[in-house]
C-alpha cells in the first residue's frame, strides 16, 4: 500500500468516524428516556452504579433477569465518566454503533475494495434501524456489534491465510460477549448462520480443520459461563425461572403483547433499512439462486471438484455474498419463527444486508446493464413516496386519534405535533425525485447513491433537531420532571408512588424505589397513606377522580403538562446544592 493510498484510506476512516459520530451522538442526551426498555435498562445500570454490586442486575430494588449483565457493566462505567444522565445511559449504544460502522468498513476494505467498503459502511449507517438502535439505551447496538464481529471472525478464520486465520478466535469471543449482552440469542444467531453456510457450501471439513471448534467452544464457555453460573448459584430458581421465561418462553409464546403475523418483519426490513432495502431483493434472490445447493470455491466432502451447477464462475467475492445472503435469511427466519416479535429484533441482519446491497450497487455502476437495477430504483422511489405520504398524513391521523392517546399523553387533544412531519415530507419528495432522476439515467446513476444517503441523513437530522425536542417537552419529560422533583424531596424512609403510570423511567429520575399502582389497585394507596411517613403520588391529572377517599387530604405540589405530583405534606423545594437536573429540564 503506497503512502497516497494509506492517506486516502485514513481520510475515509476519519470521514466515516466524523459522520457516524455526528449522527449517533448529536443531541444524544436531549430527550428523556423512553419507556419501557430504555427506562428499565438505564435504571438497572444506575442501581449497579449506586450499589457497587457488579454481579446482580436489579430494577426498582428487585432482581432483573430479562437481560444479562454486560450492558449494565458498560452503563456503570459510563455513569462514572459522565454522571447519571440520559447521555451516559445511551453512550454505550452510540459508541458501539460507531464501532460497528468502522468494523464493517475495515472488513469490506480487506475482503473487497474501498469503494464497496465505503458504500457498505454508509448503507449500514444511513438507515433508520441502526441509527435508532444506536441512540437508545438498549442492548441491541452492542449485540449487533458482537454478532457482526463474531461472524466476520468466522469468515476470516475459515478463508484467511497465515495470521488472518487467527481471527477465528473472534468468532467465539464475539459469541461469548453477545451472550453476556442479550442471552442465548447471542450464540444462537452466529451458530445458525455458520451452520447454514457450512451445510450449503459443504465446508464442514474445512471448519473442523481450521475452525478450532473444541478450543473455541472452551473459550466461549470460559468467558460466558461464569456469570450465569454465579447467578444460578446465588439466586437459584428465582433467576432460573425468570431467565427461562425471557428466552425460551419469549420464543415460544408472545410476551407483553409483542406478536404479529409471519409477515411482520417484511415491512420492518423495507422501512428500517430504507432507502437501501430497495436494492436488497435482487442480489439476495440472484445469489441464492445462482448457488442453489452447491459449494463455491472448495471441494465437496466426497472429494469431487468444482460444482457444475453454478451459473457463474466460483469466486471468493461471490462466496462472501452467499455468506451474507444466508446470514440475512437465517436471522430473518429465526425471528419470524419466534412468537414474540419486535421491530429491532432483526437488527443483526443489517450488516449482511449492507454488504449485499453495496456489492450490488458497485456492480451496477461498473455495468449499467446489470439486471434489476431499474426495478430497484423504482422500488426505492415507491417506498420513499409512500413514506412521504405517511408523514404528510400524520398530523391528520394524530388529530383523529388524539383522544385515544390521553392515557400515555394527557394533553394529546390540546398539543399539536409541530412542523416536523411536513419538513420530512418535503425532504423525502425532493430527495426521492432526485434519486429517480439520477438513478434511471445510466450516465448519472452514481449520484443516486449520494441523493438517497443525503435524504436519509436530512430526515434523521430533522427528527433529532426539530421533532425530538417537541415530543420530549410535551410527551416524555413531564412525568419525569415530577419524579425528579419528588426524589429530591423524599427521605429514604418516605414513599413515592406512580399511580396509573407504568413508566419505568420514573424510578430512574426519582432515584429511589417506586411503588407502581395500576388503576383498580387503590388499596395499595390506602395502605401507604396510613403509614406515618411522607407520601408523594405522581399521576395524570385526569386520574385524580379515581383516587380513594383517603386521598382527599393530598396537596397538589407541582403540575406539568397533564401530570400532577400530590403529597400528604405541603411544600416541595429543589435544594440549592442539588445535583444538576436531567436534560429534560432544559426543554
Amino acid at each position: 500500500m503506497t503512502t497516497t493510498s494509506r492517506s486516502h484510506h485514513a481520510l475515509l476512516l476519519l470521514a466515516l468516524l466524523a459522520l457516524s459520530g455526528l449522527l449517533f451522538f448529536l443531541g444524544l442526551g436531549d430527550m428523556g428516556l423512553t419507556d419501557r426498555d430504555e427506562g428499565r435498562n438505564a435504571e438497572a445500570g444506575r442501581e449497579m452504579f449506586e450499589s457497587g454490586d457488579r454481579l446482580t442486575p436489579t430494577f426498582n430494588g428487585e432482581l432483573r433477569v430479562a437481560k444479562p449483565v454486560f450492558l449494565y457493566w458498560l452503563m456503570d462505567r459510563s455513569y462514572h465518566l459522565f454522571g447519571v444522565n440520559e447521555f451516559a445511559a445511551r453512550f454505550p449504544s452510540a459508541l458501539f454503533g460507531v464501532g460497528l460502522i468502522l468494523l464493517h468498513y475495515l472488513f469490506l476494505a480487506h475482503q473487497r475494495d474501498r469503494t464497496v467498503a465505503l458504500f457498505g459502511a454508509l448503507m449500514l449507517l444511513l438507515n433508520l434501524e441502526i441509527l435508532g438502535l444506536g441512540r437508545m439505551a438498549l442492548t441491541d447496538s452492542v449485540l449487533i456489534f458482537f454478532i457482526t464481529a463474531s461472524l466476520y471472525g468466522f469468515w476470516l478464520g475459515l478463508h484467511g491465510e497465515g495470521a488472518v486465520r487467527r481471527w477465528i478466535w473472534a468468532f467465539y469471543i464475539g459469541m461469548a460477549l453477545a451472550t453476556l449482552t442479550k442471552g442465548p440469542v447471542g450464540f444462537a444467531l452466529p451458530l445458525i448462520v455458520a451452520a447454514i453456510y457450512l451445510t450449503w457450501t459443504r465446508r464442514w471439513r474445512d471448519y473442523w480443520q481450521n475452525g478450532i471448534p473444541l478450543a473455541g467452544m472452551a473459550l466461549f464457555i470460559l468467558l460466558a459461563a461464569p456469570w450465569y453460573a454465579a447467578m444460578f448459584y446465588i439466586h437459584g430458581d428465582a433467576y432460573a425461572s425468570g431467565a427461562k421465561a425471557n428466552t425460551i418462553g419469549r420464543f415460544l409464546s408472545p410476551m407483553e403483547g409483542h406478536h404479529g403475523t409471519v409477515f411482520f418483519y417484511l415491512p420492518v426490513l423495507l422501512i428500517g433499512f430504507f432507502p437501501w432495502s430497495a436494492l436488497l431483493p435482487v442480489p439476495l434472490y440472484r445469489t441464492l439462486r445462482d448457488w442453489r445447493g452447491s459449494g463455491i470455491t472448495g471441494q465437496r466432502d466426497s472429494g469431487a471438484s468444482p460444482y457444475p451447477d453454478t451459473l457463474y464462475p466460483p469466486t471468493p467475492t461471490r462466496e462472501l455474498e452467499l455468506f451474507a445472503a444466508l446470514w440475512v435469511v437465517g436471522v430473518f427466519v429465526f425471528f419470524t419463527a419466534s412468537s414474540t416479535r419486535l421491530p429491532h429484533y432483526i437488527g443483526p441482519l443489517f450488516p449482511a444486508a449492507a454488504l449485499l446491497t453495496a456489492s450490488y450497487w458497485s456492480r451496477c455502476l461498473q455495468d449499467p446493464m446489470t439486471k434489476g437495477i431499474r426495478g430497484s430504483i423504482h422500488l426505492m422511489m415507491g417506498l420513499g413516496y409512500l413514506l412521504a405520504i405517511g408523514f404528510a398524513c400524520l398530523p391528520t391521523l394524530y388529530a383523529t386519534y388524539a383522544t385515544k392517546m390521553v392515557r400515555e399523553f394527557p394533553l394529546a387533544g390540546q398539543v399539536g405535533i409541530g412542523a416536523g412531519p411536513y419538513l420530512v415530507t418535503a425532504i423525502l419528495l425532493i430527495g426521492i425525485t432526485l434519486v429517480g432522476y439520477l438513478g434511471l439515467n445510466e450516465e448519472r446513476r452514481g449520484g443516486a447513491f449520494w441523493a438517497a444517503g443525503a435524504t436519509l441523513a436530512g430526515l434523521v437530522l430533522i427528527v433529532i433537531v426539530i421533532a425530538t425536542p417537541h415530543i420530549n417537552r410535551f410527551v416524555i419529560a413531564p412525568p419525569q420532571e415530577l419524579a425528579y422533583a419528588a426524589g429530591l424531596n423524599l427521605e429514604p424512609q418516605d414513599q413515592f408512588i406512580a399511580y396509573g403510570i407504568t413508566r419505568p423511567s420514573s424510578v430512574f429520575y426519582a432515584k429511589r424505589k417506586t411503588l407502581f399502582v395500576p388503576f383498580g389497585e387503590e388499596d395499595k394507596i390506602r395502605a401507604a397513606l396510613k403509614e406515618p411517613r411522607r407520601v408523594m403520588i405522581l399521576l395524570p391529572e385526569s386520574a385524580q377522580v379515581k383516587l380513594p377517599e383517603e386521598a382527599v387530604m393530598l396537596v397538589p405540589l407541582l403540575k406539568r403538562y397533564g401530570y400532577v405530583l400530590l403529597a400528604n405534606q405541603p411544600m416541595v423545594t429543589i435544594p440549592e446544592n442539588a445535583p444538576k437536573p436531567p436534560t429534560i429540564f432544559g426543554h
